[in-house]
């Protein structure tokens, strides 16, 4: 079968690998749609610290049931499916308090495991999760959708909160589009006029170019003063958090998406000052995805524009390149591993 590899930093190729061959409680998916996430691409530049190599990318997908036992899911054969890609060990002290997503010998497909990148792979039948009439695109989407969303309720956002999100990415947009379904009033700042205009059109109240324009100048005015009810910082850059921890009201949430690459020194006494609740955020639970697919599947909600291109298996080195190089301008970039559209 087709396999997209990571041989090695900057060195990524279409090979052939056997077919994979299910075993108990596991389901032989083929893979439709994939899409690129920034662990990714650092996985491909040498930034990812948890890669080896050579490395098998992705955990964004969706896919087929082609075999699968009788399960008390309803899953059957022909079922256009996604999954959760993080795998946790059950064992550790995170595991056995129910906090899978913090699991302490976390295993994330595409990173510290081989991912799904190649037309074929196998997934326990506990981590699928049905498409509820999605479209293959729709639930190649739906992963990144769930950090965020998982992120932004941690938050407690009530309706007519102010919030900010910092940085307009997909992670930030998804992270729009989860505050607003929480009846937030949501306000996006970012460096790019494009992003900005992608945040307008998936219902921003307001943004900020926070290149041209201050943006704590920016959050007193809309705030009056009193600065948002939440910040949620989706570059993960120290300049970012540092905003957020200036632009946030007495007694606000901040919620910590991007990865930060770099230390931030701060005077922590800001954080008594103004009781401030940091809060980290990583992967998401089987209830985040499966409310996901559920709000996507109302159709309150579109998120196909968030699409910005979408390469078949055999270019994956020139989608792999293309956000290498991303100048801002591309949201998410699907590959498309199967042959046929669905």
């Amino acid at each position: 079968m087709k396999t997209v590899l990571i041989d090695k930093p900057y060195e990524i190729a279409v090979t052939e690998t056997e077919m994979p061959v299910a075993g108990e409680g596991e389901a032989l998916l083929k893979v439709l749609y994939g899409g690129i996430c920034g662990a990714d691409v650092a996985s491909y530049t040498g930034n990812q610290p948890f890669t080896t190599y050579p490395r098998i990318p992705g955990h964004e997908f969706s896919a087929q049931i082609v075999a699968i036992p009788e399960n008390d899911r309803g899953l059957k054969v022909g079922d256009i499916v996604t999954a959760n890609p993080y795998f946790n060990c059950k064992k550790c002290y995170s595991c056995r308090r129910g906090y899978v997503n913090c699991c302490t010998d976390n295993q994330t497909m595409g990173v510290q495991r081989d991912g799904a990148f190649r037309e074929y792979i196998v997934m326990p039948i506990e981590r699928i999760y049905e498409g509820k009439g999605l479209s293959a695109k729709e639930l190649a989407l739906v992963e990144p959708f769930t950090i965020s969303y998982h992120a932004l309720h941690r938050a407690q956002i009530k309706p007519g909160d102010n919030v900010l999100i910092v940085g307009a990415g997909p992670i930030g947009l998804f992270a729009l589009i989860a505050a607003k379904a929480q009846g937030a009033k949501v306000y996006v700042a970012d460096l790019l006029d494009g992003r900005l205009e992608k945040a307008k059109h998936f219902g921003a109240d307001g943004v900020i170019n926070s290149g041209k324009q201050n943006l704590k100048e920016e959050a007193d005015r809309i705030t009056e003063g009193n600065g948002f009810d939440v910040c949620v910082e989706a570059c993960g850059s120290s300049v970012t958090f540092l905003a957020c921890i200036d632009c946030a009201a007495f007694a606000a949430n901040i919620i910590l998406i991007g990865n930060g690459k770099k230390e931030t020194t701060f005077l922590h006494s800001i954080l008594l000052k103004k009781e401030l609740n940091v809060f980290g955020s990583r992967n998401s639970y089987e209830r985040d995805f499966r409310a996901v697919i559920d709000l996507l599947a109302s159709k309150t909600v579109d998120v196909m524009d968030m699409v910005s291109a979408v390469y078949p298996i055999g270019r994956a080195d020139e989608a792999f390149k293309a956000l290498a190089n991303n100048d801002g301008s591309l949201a998410k970039v699907l590959i498309a591993i199967a042959d046929e559209d669905k």
